[in-house]
């Protein structure tokens, strides 16, 4: 409690807001969640995993906001079903790779969403990032690859690396597209439509892939509902809360997720090595930095003394 509070009384020195403060709660429990997946795997291919997943969070969301869902208007449907296709994507392509390619492997790979982020914004939304912002991605960027360690350098062009390096395209396409929308649909509209979308998405995609539906067991139907209601609530958090934090800043914060992992691990009893702390000291330094303003000063003119008047 008290090391929260002095967390707490630290992000309003800097200025966080509700959003923010929100967005970092849901980083928290995507890194919760990734050994879950991790050990799902197992028992279930990534596609329909992908399927229960998302299906389950759009029909929790669906009876959530039930009362809301008269009158969905065609631009929110289309709004739901780009951020949707995008979320199938990345988390499709990624959680497919991890079948063949290592944990840190993935984690060195899946990083390079974070620069591609304020490149997205400045060609899709027409907005540069702040100073701040870039700086406070480029040093969470460099804490990810330290948090990949040293075996996630050796990167070939196996089938696995190939579809989680193209995983990061629509990962970082997702976060754009959220902030795009911002303002002209309705959040539980949009949000029903897309997790519905990314489910109905990973089921169609079994047999273009040949995959079989697996055996009932509860190693994959446990994760895969309780996946799906964490990633309603992730998906209508990110919803809501990037209506006021820009794409770039919202990046510095998801980039923490490995970092809550890590500390999840460490209460497990992994050891982390001396990379893995640096690494993760500096992700959660770019999440600050990315608040600070970074104005330029403005140059004064050098005063010009008056002439001496006659008296």
């Amino acid at each position: 409690m008290c090391i929260m509070l002095h967390i707490r009384r630290a992000g309003r020195a800097l200025g966080f807001s509700r959003p923010e403060w929100a967005l970092i709660g849901i980083t928290a429990l995507w890194g919760a969640t990734f050994l879950i997946v991790h050990r799902a795997m197992a028992t279930s291919g990534p596609w329909f995993f992908i399927g229960v997943r998302f299906l389950s969070a759009g029909l929790f969301s669906a009876v959530l906001f039930r009362r809301r869902l008269h009158g969905v208007t065609w631009v929110e449907i289309g709004a739901g079903a780009s951020i949707g296709a995008a979320i199938y994507l990345g988390y499709g392509l990624q959680t497919a790779g991890l079948q063949t390619v290592s944990p840190s492997e993935s984690a060195f790979v899946t990083a390079f969403y974070v620069p591609l982020v304020p490149l997205l914004q400045l060609i899709v939304l027409r907005k540069p990032p702040s100073r701040g912002a870039v700086f406070g991605v480029l040093l969470a960027f460099a804490g990810l690859l330290l948090l990949a360690g040293p075996g996630a350098a050796t990167i070939g062009l196996r089938p696995g690396e190939v579809m989680t390096l193209l995983s990061t395209i629509p990962i970082a396409g997702e976060v754009i597209l959220i902030s795009l929308f911002t303002g002209t649909v309705r959040l539980a509209q949009v949000t029903v439509v897309q997790l519905l979308t990314a489910g109905l998405l990973g089921l169609a995609t079994m047999p273009v892939v040949h995959e079989g539906v697996p055996r009932l067991s509860w190693a994959w139907a446990l994760p895969g509902v309780g996946l799906g209601l964490a990633s309603a609530v992730i998906q209508l958090t990110m919803n809501w809360a990037q209506r006021s934090v820009t794409p770039t800043r919202a990046t510095a914060i998801y980039a923490g997720e490995p970092v809550w992992g890590g500390l999840i691990g460490a209460l497990a009893g992994d050891r982390l090595p001396a990379s893995a702390l640096i690494g993760g000291a500096l992700v959660v330094a770019g999440v600050l930095v990315s608040e600070l303003p970074f104005r330029r000063r403005s140059v004064q003119p050098p005063a010009i003394n008056a002439p001496a008047t006659a008296p």
